[in-house]
């Protein structure tokens, strides 16, 4: 059961999907319930993984015996997947979000029921394809399977700018990927490696490092690719109108997991990969992150809006994750982790509850929602807890990667 667990957690949504696009159309509760139901057994798979696996390891777990796909231009492709503690705290976000989203649609969805919770159930196992692929091209084929449910869900479920916000999702993030399979294409194919197999190629480039010059090429096209998925600064604009369009489920997913597939590609390839081109661009990165924690800083405190108050926060939280890995210490590194989770939590909470006012009252101005704490005290109390976790306070979740 061991060696197959990962492989079933990352299948599971898959399944569900299946039997969603074959159940009726009409048959809303059931479309639900099975959604429901397939987010939490995999969940609770979740839960075997998190008491099997080993943090004393170095090397990764759960390793599948290979299963070889195809052949192409003479590489090998593989279905390799397995995990160590960097995927492994990322993908228990994304299975702890998982009964969240599906909850938080559940009166908000009434168009297009069956379509929606396919999407969602196809969106996670391209979440936790990404985090736990072990062979390049099994990578890329999960970073990619993102972009489309979420393109749809932002374009078909969204608010009034949703064509607008999906389009301009899609095409940052496909820029950024057509950039990244471009230097995958170009390492996986030196001669010294003729291989997709990701431990492999980490293991070999630090011992025969590539020539400076290609290091920073390639790192370039890495870092632009998962600087727009952060997003950094300059790179961001397309986070807040996907934010504000996107349904409630769409912007807990954006903000619990999608965003970490940035810095989870920082700290799994570009950093690994090409230390060189790290160590010349460390000023760099720096400068931008903290133009970017301020920026989003300054431009939060402008909002009338809450959903894109909150939405500019995350570029000045995830500014300080940049921070964290570019210090190229291994306090930075864990602390950006951590944050990494904890920033995951206290967002995905903040839309969450954004999401429960919005249903009621249709509207996100702040202006209107004077003296709610007097007619939903309860409210008002997880409110203040989850944005006081946002902020860092001693005590919860945000301040221990911060500190």
């Amino acid at each position: 059961m061991e060696n197959w667990l990962l492989t079933i957690i990352l299948f599971i949504p898959l399944a569900g999907a299946l039997f969603v696009l074959l159940s009726p159309s009409e048959s809303h509760s059931a479309i639900r319930r099975i959604s429901l139901w397939t987010m939490v057994a995999d969940l609770l798979l979740g839960i075997v993984l998190f008491f099997q696996f080993d943090p004393n390891l170095y090397e990764m777990q759960f390793t599948e015996l290979k299963a070889r796909w195809f052949e192409i231009g003479g590489l090998t492709i593989y279905y390799s997947i397995g995990m160590d503690g960097i995927s492994f705290l990322l993908v228990e976000l994304t299975l702890l979000l998982g009964p969240v989203v599906i909850l938080s649609s559940w009166s908000a969805i009434e168009q297009r029921v069956k379509e929606y919770h396919i999407l969602l159930l196809i969106l996670q196992t391209g979440m936790i394809g990404a985090f736990v692929a072990l062979d390049f091209f099994l990578f890329y084929v999960f970073w990619e399977l993102m972009l489309i449910p979420m393109y749809f869900l932002i374009g078909i479920w969204g608010g009034g700018r949703k064509i607008y916000a999906a389009i301009k999702f899609f095409l940052f993030t496909m820029a950024g990927s057509v950039l990244m399979l471009v230097a995958i294409v170009y390492v996986v194919i030196q001669p010294e490696l003729k291989t997709f197999d990701i431990v492999t190629i980490t293991n070999s480039l630090a011992e025969h490092p590539l020539r400076p010059d290609l290091q920073i090429l390639l790192f370039a096209a890495f870092a632009v690719a998962f600087a727009i998925k952060v997003p950094m600064f300059p790179f961001h604009t397309w986070l807040p109108d996907a934010h504000v369009e996107a349904p409630t489920a769409g912007s807990v997913i954006l903000a619990g997991v999608l965003l970490k597939m940035g810095t989870y590609g920082f700290i799994r390839f570009a950093m690994p990969l090409f230390p060189y081109a790290v160590f010349e661009s460390m000023t760099v990165v720096m400068v931008l992150a903290l133009i970017g924690i301020i920026y989003g800083a300054l431009v939060s405190m402008m909002q009338d809006d809450v959903k894109k108050l909150v939405a500019y926060s995350s570029v000045s939280h995830l500014g300080f994750v940049m921070l964290g890995l570019f210090a190229l210490t291994s306090e930075g590194v864990q602390g950006a982790l951590i944050q990494m989770v904890n920033h995951g939590l206290s967002t995905g909470a903040l839309f969450l509850l954004v999401g429960v006012i919005y249903e009621r009252r249709h509207t996100r101005l702040i202006a209107e929602f004077g003296g709610l704490s007097k007619v939903m005290p309860l409210y008002a109390v997880f409110f203040m807890v989850v944005m006081l976790s946002s902020v860092g306070l001693p005590g919860l979740n945000g301040f221990v990667g911060s500190s």
